[in-house]
């Protein structure tokens, strides 16, 4: 499995808005076009974290497939009022937001 972080800032009292909309992005067939087994968001003091988990590392090359696909641009079009890059001076697209891991465990099954 391949996970994804992405980090940027959220409007406070915005988390409802964002689950819904993405929990009818998730209903779509979209998240299996960019490979997406599991997507979790978080918040933390006013900042957001969108993890995802992949089946394999193609994620993102999936993810700039899927860049055109009209649901794809309606999502990050509707997310605009809500979530704002971490560092506007240096964010051009998703990739610019993502975390790198540094560490990684895994327990036996």
């Amino acid at each position: 499995m391949h996970s994804t972080l992405i980090v940027a800032r959220m409007e406070p009292g915005a988390g409802a808005e964002v689950a819904r909309l993405f929990g009818a992005f998730d209903k779509t067939e979209m998240p299996h076009l960019m490979g997406t087994r599991r997507r979790q968001l978080f918040s933390y003091r006013g900042l957001y974290f969108h993890l995802q988990d992949f089946d394999q590392d193609n994620g993102g090359r999936l993810i700039e497939e899927a860049k055109t696909d009209p649901r794809f641009i309606g999502i990050s079009e509707d997310l605009k009022p809500f979530i704002d890059a971490y560092d506007p001076a240096t964010w051009r697209s998703p990739a610019d937001a993502m975390a790198t891991r540094f560490y990684h465990w895994e327990g036996s099954a």
